[in-house]
């Protein structure tokens, strides 16, 4: 599967908010700024509670739209993901190579983050189809991934989680 650079690395913030950690009070603020590259200059990353509680919104509707078992469940999730976003999207050769920002430069952090991921994730399930988001297969993993093989066969969300859950069924072959 081939998709765009800039999309594509929507599509990866996406997957990184639905499977970031939210246990902890603190991480919003992580989160952005281990995403700092997204933001454009000035934004800041200082949130209000209720911002907060958006972007955990977003972060629970990105991994619902994984979750989904059918396509109509997708769709309604995904929409309800779009109805969040503030699509202005713009032309930029920021960093050397001309591309598209789906929000407006002078966005707030929410907004570019929401509308950043709902752009990328929809582009995905619209341009490659909704099967290509998956939840890893392996035991108490259950990280969101979007599938990239050639044949929509992928399982596990790292090769980490596919080596791991392949020794377990190596080792109880052995004991059986």
């Amino acid at each position: 599967m081939d998709y765009d650079t800039y999309g594509s690395n929507a599509v990866e913030l996406a997957i990184d908010l639905a499977n970031v950690d939210r246990a902890d009070p603190t991480w919003v603020h992580t989160f952005l700024v281990a995403h700092d590259e997204w933001w454009t200059e000035g934004t800041a990353l200082e949130l209000t509670s209720a911002e907060d509680e958006a972007v955990g919104q977003t972060s629970a509707l990105v991994r619902e739209v994984a979750l989904a078992g059918s396509q109509p469940e997708v769709m309604t999730r995904l929409n309800a993901l779009l109805a969040l976003a503030s699509p202005r999207p713009y032309a930029t050769d920021h960093d050397g190579e001309l591309h598209l920002h789906y929000a407006r430069p002078d966005a707030g952090a929410v907004e570019q983050l929401t509308t950043t991921v709902a752009m990328g994730l929809s582009q995905v399930v619209v341009q490659h189809g909704w099967q290509r988001l998956g939840v890893c297969s392996a035991e108490g993993c259950g990280n969101v991934y979007v599938d990239t093989s050639r044949n929509a066969s992928r399982r596990y969300c790292s090769n980490t989680c596919s080596s791991r859950s392949t020794v377990a069924a190596y080792r109880a072959r052995q004991r059986t």
